[in-house]
């Protein structure tokens, strides 16, 4: 490997840029998955200073919508003991801290579980849960109780594949290196068997993305679910119908750049398939809710008396938590891209916030 690329790349480059020297062009979905764990492995991303901020960081009001959604559920299914609460990839704790503040006041004590690999953040969230467990996967979980199961921005992070449309047929999405840069190139060998289906009705250039890793995450939650009861909540950006074309993208410094610019140093993600999530839920015969809007949702649940509540209480704080408010339900912020989707065991009650609009 030339010199110049050790200076040029942090070391998640370096791993991507040896394996390729070795191996030649590697598949995109490794390429998002090295450049990823080195991401979240090295530094705290949220907030002002990182790289991008999520809803449970803009406002309190966002973790206590979901705690008082989860204590509504439980109550109604007879509050069920031994209930544990599972969040994946918690960033700094913010949201779990607020859902269980809310959850308290309705009696519900749920044991607190978290399953993440940076080690950064979970310094951060033993701040302020360190009465925690943490888990590398889902396989270490509880399996005495029901699992209340929180995916907020999540599934985005986890690698996604992609396959091209050629006059030979599909070829898979690949990055090579072109002297110190990483670019995107084809496969040379077919991936009919890799898409589920022949090219037929899809123009040359057309570009699928899949998931292998997400679905096989979502099979594993909801087996759990279906065994031992509860709820899975999905919050993220995605698609609610199977469609077409790239999704990938880049942030560093809240910026967009290119996805091949700046790998572990920039955080890497891609919209989520609601639909293909929600069928596998439903092969483990769990039932689906949603997806609906972020900003429908959150105000069906009563965002709205919550600020007023909040502004009530802090009269100097209220264009903050007016502006808070505006940023997580105005469909053109964060109300409409992002997305809702819930799925409960059979026999656990139907949540509420979804009675409008389901897709």
């Amino acid at each position: 490997m030339p010199d110049g690329i050790k200076a040029d790349f942090p070391s998640a480059a370096h791993v991507i840029a040896d394996r390729i020297d070795r191996e030649g062009p590697i598949p995109l979905g490794d390429y998002m998955a090295i450049a990823n764990d080195h991401y979240y492995a090295s530094k705290d991303p949220l907030g002002e200073e990182g790289d991008f901020v999520t809803a449970p960081e803009i406002s309190q009001m966002f973790g206590e919508i979901i705690g008082i959604w989860l204590a509504d559920l439980w109550l109604r299914k007879g509050s069920p003991g031994h209930c544990h609460y599972v969040e994946l990839g918690p960033g700094r704790g913010t949201l779990a801290r607020d859902a269980l503040r809310a959850m308290r006041k309705f009696g519900c004590h749920p044991s607190v579980h978290f399953v993440e690999t940076s080690p950064v953040l979970k310094t951060r969230q033993a701040e302020l849960h360190p009465d925690a467990t943490w888990h590398d996967g889902m396989a270490s979980l509880p399996d005495d109780g029901p699992l209340l199961i929180i995916a907020n921005e999540f599934f985005d992070a986890l690698p996604v594949e992609q396959f091209v449309a050629t006059s030979k047929g599909w070829r898979r999405q690949m990055v090579a290196r072109d002297r110190s840069k990483f670019v995107a190139v084809l496969s040379e060998d077919v991936a009919e068997e890799r898409v589920g289906g022949s090219m037929s009705g899809f123009p040359e250039n057309t570009i699928i993305e899949r998931s292998p890793v997400s679905v096989e995450m979502t099979g594993q939650i909801a087996s759990r679910v279906a065994k031992q009861g509860g709820t899975l909540l999905v919050i993220d950006y995605g698609y609610a119908k199977p469609g077409t074309g790239s999704t990938l993208q880049a942030v560093k410094d809240h910026m967009p750049i290119s996805p091949f610019d700046s790998p572990g140093a920039s955080d890497l993600t891609a919209h989520i398939d609601f639909h293909t999530l929600a069928n596998i839920a439903r092969t483990r015969m769990l039932k689906i809710h949603g997806p609906s809007e972020q900003g429908q949702w959150l105000k069906s649940l009563g965002i709205d008396q919550r600020a007023e509540a909040l502004m009530a209480a802090s009269p100097k704080e209220a264009d903050t938590i007016a502006a808070a408010h505006q940023r997580l339900t105005h469909v053109d912020e964060m109300g409409r891209l992002f997305r809702v989707m819930s799925a409960t065991s059979i026999d656990w009650p139907e949540p509420e916030g979804f009675s409008y609009g389901e897709e």
